[in-house]
């Protein structure tokens, strides 16, 4: 099989790293640039997809309590550390009913020490076989129940301080706020949505990737995070490497595709949920001639390289280039450079020493 037509049998490969080093770079002595001399390379191939940045906290506060909303402190796009109070409700009922459980509380424990002291003094008597079996029964009786409504109570008083306690909502973790779903003086009951936020330490891109590369990207789980295709032209932005590659066990019904997520790093600066990224999947290895891309030049809808001879004599020649490499600038060249040939990799200090040298071979 020709280099090219593996190429067209493989549409959605392309290369994204040399594994076995750069080509070598020389300088000649009667020349004004470097040159590099073209090899073949162990690389990676790689399936790009589409994916989009995904926080991976990202939650609801809902009220816990009812009351009416006294107090907001945070809005949309507000930062918010872990444990600052969101908003808080009038909680006059919440403090009466803890009052009342306390008091309740109370009386429970002085009836306690009530049926205590009478089933001790019972007991005594009973002892003396002064009293019935049943009188003796009837105090246990007693003291039982009465231990029963002091749990009973300190139950009460631990709800209503819970309760007291929902009138102050605070952030679980620290994030930004996204959404707000009331306004000051609101009624709230339980359930009623109060604020969307999310943490910005934990992020992940979600892709999907077809059924004919999943068992590679399951297999080799490595993978890259892009704000733009690395393919493109243009100026080079540096993507970061996927801590974990977790590949769902299903395919979708309908695209018969499997969902991935590449958890993103928590040094990452640039990335918020939402963002449409590009994501890179290695998926094999091949050997690749390759060729710096420095060393290309595009003059109209030719492309071609600055090839040197071992008498270092400079020639323009077409060259036909494949996928730019992602990790290193380098392209694979599809034809018309051989293994071992050597390329200037200053193409504007190539082209002045090609002028002259052939002025002087034209001169008598």
């Amino acid at each position: 099989m020709t280099r090219s037509s593996a190429m067209a049998a493989l549409p959605w490969l392309v290369i994204v790293a040399a594994c076995a080093g750069l080509s070598v770079t020389v300088r000649a002595a009667d020349l004004p640039f470097e040159t590099a001399t073209v090899s073949e390379q162990t690389v990676a191939e790689v399936y790009v997809a589409d994916a989009v940045i995904e926080a991976v906290n990202r939650a609801t506060i809902a009220a816990e309590t009812s009351g009416r909303i006294e107090e907001i402190y945070f809005d949309v796009d507000d930062e918010v550390k872990k444990g600052d109070v969101l908003l808080r409700f009038n909680d006059k009922q919440q403090r009466a009913r803890l009052a009342q459980a306390e008091a309740r509380l109370r009386e429970a424990e002085a009836r306690l020490r009530e049926a205590e002291a009478e089933q001790k003094r019972v007991a005594g008597v009973f002892a003396r076989k002064l009293v019935s079996q049943s009188a003796m029964d009837k105090a246990d009786a007693n003291l039982k129940a009465a231990k029963q409504r002091v749990a009973a109570a300190h139950a009460a008083v631990h709800q209503a301080r819970e309760q007291l306690d929902y009138t102050v909502v605070r952030a679980p973790y620290a994030g930004i706020v996204v959404e707000r779903h009331v306004e000051k003086g609101e009624m709230a009951r339980p359930g009623t949505p109060l604020m969307t936020g999310f943490s910005l330490e934990h992020l992940r891109a979600s892709a999907s990737v077809p059924q004919d590369v999943m068992s590679a990207v399951r297999k080799i789980r490595k993978a890259r995070i892009f704000l733009r295709d690395p393919l493109q032209p243009g100026k080079r932005i540096a993507g970061v490497v996927a801590e974990k590659v977790t590949v769902f066990p299903y395919a979708d019904e309908k695209s018969h595709s499997f969902r991935v997520r590449l958890q993103l790093p928590e040094d990452h600066a640039v990335y918020y949920p939402g963002m449409f990224v590009k994501a890179v999947f290695e998926v094999g290895s091949a050997q690749k001639l390759l060729v710096p891309a420095q060393a290309v030049v595009h003059r109209s809808e030719v492309t071609a390289v600055y090839v040197v001879d071992d008498d270092d004599r400079v020639s323009f020649r077409q060259v036909r280039v494949g996928g730019r490499l992602i990790n290193g600038d380098q392209l694979e060249v599809l034809a018309g450079l051989d293994a071992g040939e050597r390329v200037a990799l200053d193409p504007v200090h190539a082209g002045v020493v090609l002028k002259e040298q052939r002025a002087g071979s034209k001169a008598p």
